[in-house]
C-alpha cells in the first residue's frame, strides 16, 4: 500500500477547485478566494487510512501547461471538477479533460480519476446520470460525487473517495465491462481460499471462516453474522454454500459483491494480509524477508518449519498412503506460481515403489532446498501459507553457528551435513549416491526413468540421533584443480573404481593437491567392489597410501549388494564429529570407541539422576 497520496484538482476556470481545498482545510467557506491554493498536506493521523495526503490545486490562469504535465505525472489520483449549474463545464469533462489525461498518461493508464460536481447549493439539478455515462466510457473513472464548497456538503467525502481510489483501486480487482473479478484478483482469491481451507475439503467451515476473519480483521464473526454472510451468498450464487460452509464459488461471489457495492477496502484488506501489492503480485517484502547468513554458517528448517510442512503434507495426502502422487503434489503446490522441484527430485530423495515422493523424501527435499537456497525456501513458505499462522518465515528457518566455532568447541547443534563425493566420470559415484536412498542396481533398473540428480539426501542415525546427510556428486579429472566450492563441505569422499587399475591414481593425486593439509574429514571409497579387484597401478597400494597419510583404509561399496551400506553412517559420523578422528586407529575401532565414550557418559548421567531421585524420595 502507498505510503502517501497525492491528489490533483483540475477543471475549467471558476468551477470552485480552490474553494473546495480551502473549505476542507478551514471547515468553512472562504469569503475571499485566491486564484489558486498552495499545495497542502493533511497529516496521516487525521485521514481514515492513516496515510499523509497532499492536495494540489491547478489553475489554468496562474500556471503553464508544462506545470500541468508535471503534476499529472506526479499525481496518484486526479479529481476533475465541474460545476453542476454550468452544463459547459460538465461537457468539458468528457470533451477535454478525460481525453487530455489519456493523451498525457497513455490510453492504457491506470491513474484513477474522480468526477466531482461542485456548487450543488446553487441548483437542484442532478448531474450524476451524465457523470455515470462518462464513467462507463472511461474505465479510469473510479466514482462520481456531487458536493458544495459553500454549504460543506460532501467535502470530506470527496477527498476520502480520492484517497480510497489510490489505496483501494477498483481496476485491478474488477472488470466493469464483464461484471466479474479480474483474472489476477480471482487467482489471488483462489490461493487465499486454498490456504484457509485447512482440511482441504473444498469448503470453508464456520471455524475456518472465523480464523480467516481474525487473520484479516483481528476479530471473529458473531454466529448470526456468519449465517447472514452465507444467506447473502446463497441469494447470488446457487452453489456458494455446501454442507453449511462457503465454497470457492461462494467465496469469490462474496468479494465480487463487496466490490460492486463499493466496499473495495474489504477485499483489499484481505489481499494485503496475504501479501499482495497494488498490482496483485506478492510483494518482495512478503516473499523475501531479510535473513543474514555469515560465511561458515548454514540454513536449516526449525521445528516450526518442519511442523508447517508436515501439516501441509498431511493436508494433501488424501489417501493417507504416506506418499504424494503426482496429482497430490500438484494440488499441494496449487498456491504457488510454479513447481519448485523438477523431476530430478525423484533421484534426490526417497520414493515409493510407484516412484512417488514419500513423507521422509518430502521433508528431506525441503531440508535440501533450505540448505542450498534459503531465498527459495523463504519464497515458497510464503506461497504455501506459512504466514497465515506466523508473522514471518524467519521463524521457520534458522541460521546455524559458524562451523569453525563448532570445531573449536567440539560440539554442534546442526542437523544437516554436506558430503562431497568426488571422482572421475564412470567410477560409480551416481550409484553410491543412490545407495543413500536405499536403491541398488536392481531397484534402479525397475525405477522409471527420471533426470539424474547431482544430490541425494536422507536421514542417517549418528549415535541414535537423526541427522541429514546431503551428498553432492562432483565430476573431476586427475588433471583438474577443484574449486573452492568443491572443497566447502563437512566431509569428503574420494571415489575410485576397484576394477580399473588406473583409477586409484586420481584419489592419491587429488588428496595431495587439496586434502593433505585440510581439516575436512576424508574417506576413500572403492566402488564396483562386486567385480574382480585388480592391482592399482600406483606407487603404493591404496591400503598403504591411506595408512601412510593417517586415513582410514579404503572402504568398499557395491551397487549390486541389496543390503544398505554402513558407509553412510560412517560419513555422517565423521561430519558430525570431525574432531574425534584419530590417525593411529583403524576406522572400525575408532568409531566403536567414540560410541563407547558417549554411552559411558550417558550411563554416568543416568546414574547420577537416579541416585539424586532416590535420595530425595528417601528423605
Amino acid at each position: 500500500m502507498k505510503k502517501a497520496v497525492r491528489i490533483l484538482l483540475v477543471g475549467e476556470p471558476g468551477v470552485g477547485k480552490t474553494s473546495l481545498v480551502l473549505s476542507l482545510v478551514s471547515e468553512e467557506f472562504p469569503e475571499r478566494v485566491p486564484p489558486r491554493s498552495e499545495e497542502i498536506t493533511i497529516p496521516a493521523d487525521v485521514t481514515p487510512e492513516q496515510v499523509p495526503t497532499n492536495i494540489v490545486d491547478y489553475s489554468e490562469r496562474e500556471q503553464s501547461e508544462q506545470e500541468l504535465l508535471e503534476e499529472l505525472h506526479r499525481a496518484d489520483v486526479i479529481c476533475i471538477i465541474y460545476s453542476v449549474d454550468d452544463p459547459h463545464t460538465l461537457k468539458q469533462v468528457t470533451h477535454r479533460w478525460l481525453p487530455y489525461v489519456r493523451q498525457i498518461l497513455g490510453d492504457d493508464h491506470r491513474r484513477p480519476v474522480i468526477l466531482v460536481g461542485n456548487k450543488t447549493d446553487a441548483t437542484d439539478a442532478n448531474t450524476l446520470d451524465t457523470a455515470v455515462q462518462a464513467m462507463n466510457e472511461f474505465i479510469e473513472v473510479e466514482t462520481c460525487v456531487e458536493c458544495s464548497a459553500r454549504s460543506m456538503k460532501n467535502i470530506s467525502e470527496m477527498f476520502y473517495y480520492a484517497q480510497k481510489a489510490v489505496l483501494h483501486p477498483t481496476a485491478p480487482l474488477y472488470d466493469a465491462d464483464k461484471k466479474e473479478l479480474q483474472p489476477n484478483c480471482k487467482a489471488a482469491m483462489e490461493r487465499i481460499f486454498a490456504i484457509c481451507d485447512t482440511d482441504n475439503d473444498g469448503i470453508l467451515s464456520d471455524e475456518e471462516l472465523n480464523n480467516f476473519q481474525k487473520k484479516c480483521f483481528n476479530a471473529p464473526l458473531a454466529a448470526q453474522s456468519l449465517q447472514d454472510v452465507k444467506g447473502i451468498v446463497r441469494k447470488y450464487c446457487s452453489n456458494g454454500v455446501a454442507n453449511d460452509g462457503l465454497t470457492l464459488d461462494g467465496f469469490l461471489t462474496l468479494h465480487l459483491l463487496f466490490i460492486q457495492r463499493g466496499r473495495h477496502e474489504t477485499t483489499w484488506t484481505v489481499l494485503r494480509k496475504f501479501g499482495y501489492d497494488d498490482s496483485l503480485h506478492l510483494s518482495k517484502e512478503y516473499l523475501y524477508p531479510q535473513l543474514h547468513v555469515e560465511q561458515g554458517s548454514t540454513t536449516e528448517l526449525t521445528h516450526l518449519g518442519y511442523q508447517f510442512l508436515q501439516t501441509l503434507f498431511e493436508k494433501y495426502d488424501k489417501d493417507r498412503d504416506g506418499c504424494l502422487s503426482p496429482t497430490e503434489l500438484k494440488d499441494l503446490f496449487s498456491t504457488c506460481p510454479f513447481l519448485p522441484w523438477g523431476d530430478d527430485v525423484l533421484n534426490t530423495v526417497q520414493t515409493s515403489k510407484q516412484n512417488w515422493i514419500t513423507n521422509a523424501g518430502y521433508l528431506a527435499q525441503w531440508t535440501l532446498t533450505t540448505y542450498l537456497d534459503k531465498e527459495r525456501a523463504l519464497e515458497y513458505l510464503a506461497y504455501l501459507g506459512y504466514l497465515y499462522e506466523h508473522d514471518t518465515q524467519r521463524t521457520g528457518i534458522c541460521v546455524t553457528r559458524n562451523k569453525t566455532i563448532d570445531r573449536t568447541r567440539r560440539q554442534t547443534n546442526r542437523n544437516v551435513f554436506l558430503c562431497h563425493v568426488i571422482g572421475p566420470k564412470g567410477v560409480g559415484k551416481t550409484h553410491f549416491l543412490q545407495g543413500l536412498l536405499g536403491r541398488n542396481m536392481a531397484s534402479l533398473r525397475e525405477q522409471s526413468s527420471a533426470p539424474s540428480s547431482a544430490y541425494a539426501i536422507s536421514q542417517v542415525k549418528v549415535f541414535a540421533a537423526e541427522k541429514y546427510l546431503l551428498m553432492r556428486e562432483i565430476d573431476a579429472e586427475i588433471t583438474e584443480l577443484l574449486s573452492p566450492g568443491d572443497l566447502d563441505c563437512d566431509v569428503a569422499c574420494l571415489v575410485y573404481d576397484a576394477s580399473n587399475p588406473e583409477s586409484f591414481k586420481f584419489c592419491a593425486t587429488t588428496y595431495a593437491k587439496h586434502f593433505a593439509e585440510s581439516e575436512i574429514p576424508l574417506l576413500i571409497v572403492a566402488c564396483k567392489s562386486e567385480k574382480a579387484h585388480v592391482v592399482q597401478k600406483y606407487d603404493v597400494a591404496p591400503e598403504e597410501f591411506c595408512k601412510a597419510n593417517g586415513l582410514a583404509p579404503p572402504q568398499f561399496y557395491s551397487a549390486v549388494d541389496p543390503t544398505p551400506s554402513q558407509l553412510y553412517t560412517t560419513l555422517a559420523t565423521m561430519a558430525v564429529h570431525p574432531q574425534a578422528l584419530h590417525v593411529a586407529e583403524d576406522e572400525t575401532t575408532r568409531w566403536i570407541k567414540i560410541a563407547a565414550v558417549i554411552s559411558i557418559a550417558i550411563g554416568i548421567a543416568l546414574g547420577l539422576y537416579k541416585y539424586g531421585r532416590n535420595k530425595i524420595n528417601n528423605s
